[in-house]
């Protein structure tokens, strides 16, 4: 219900799509795998896209206005870049590499218009996060800046070091307490280094209706609709994931940590 495989295929793959097990009703994902040469065109209906740009080297054409070329050898190496597509509008993505392309289509539920727009590697605001074996990097790509400029959508990365964790304290933001809680739903998209590394991730709710917890893999992805979930990279291996929210309220990142394990932001561990 909440894992999806990742897979190899060619062409558009609808990852997470609109109508899922896990009941999400916000959020959406798409996987966009280009060979040289190739073109994808697409038109959204009701929803509003962040185009993140994962590897190899693309143009854009988003509500009749032209981006590119951008290139990125691979989310390890490189911050994101990505392209806001506004609901309702038409875009086409178009390898001009030699490789492959891969491009993230994260989209949201919206109804508000807006106007297309890029985000360079220049632009994502980045901070690190954490103490110890739960530091870790988070990108922002279109969180705060992009504040007026889209309707719902939240996007941005986040890269585990080898053995650590993230999402931790374990928080969770699935209901609406003003100022205390933002009621968003979420979905991960992974990526290891090296590739055939994965990770654990977990979801569980306080009065312990949910408690699972998974191994995920280079180019799964994971849906959150509600609970806390916290995430651990395996020993050895680089853990990325892309995270994509949206919610039927406030467009805010407000997560809420559980009570049991808020003690771990007041000790020192230096």
């Amino acid at each position: 219900m909440y894992l999806v495989k990742g897979n190899d295929n060619v062409g558009y793959v609808d990852l997470v799509p609109a109508e899922n097990d896990a009941g999400l009703k916000w959020i959406s994902l798409g996987l966009l795998r280009l060979q040289a040469g190739d073109v994808y065109r697409g038109k959204l209906e009701g929803r509003e896209a962040v185009l993140v740009l994962l590897r190899g080297m693309c143009e854009v054409q988003a509500a009749g206005q032209a981006f590119g070329p951008y290139t990125r050898h691979n989310v390890f190496s490189e911050r994101a870049t990505a392209v806001y597509v506004p609901v309702g509008g038409d875009y086409a993505v178009t390898n001009v590499g030699e490789g492959v392309l891969e491009v993230a289509i994260c989209q949201a539920v919206a109804d508000e218009t807006h106007e297309p727009f890029a985000v360079l590697p220049e632009d994502v605001e980045t901070k690190s996060v954490g103490e110890a074996n739960f530091r870790r990097d988070v990108h922002d790509i279109v969180v705060k800046r992009a504040e007026g400029k889209v309707h719902r959508i939240i996007v941005g990365e986040t890269f585990n070091p080898p053995g650590n964790w993230s999402s931790y304290p374990p928080h969770k933001h699935d209901e609406y307490i003003p100022g205390v809680e933002a009621c968003m739903e979420e979905i991960y998209y992974y990526q290891c280094d090296p590739q055939n590394g994965f990770g654990m991730q977990s979801i569980y709710t306080g009065d312990g209706a949910m408690d699972e917890t998974f191994r995920v893999q280079h180019g799964d992805a994971f849906l959150i609709p509600r609970g806390y979930h916290p995430v651990c990279a395996a020993g050895g291996y680089q853990l990325y994931y892309l995270w994509l929210m949206a919610g039927p309220i406030d467009r805010t990142m407000i997560p809420h940590d559980d009570p049991n394990h808020t003690w771990v932001r007041e000790r020192s561990w230096s």
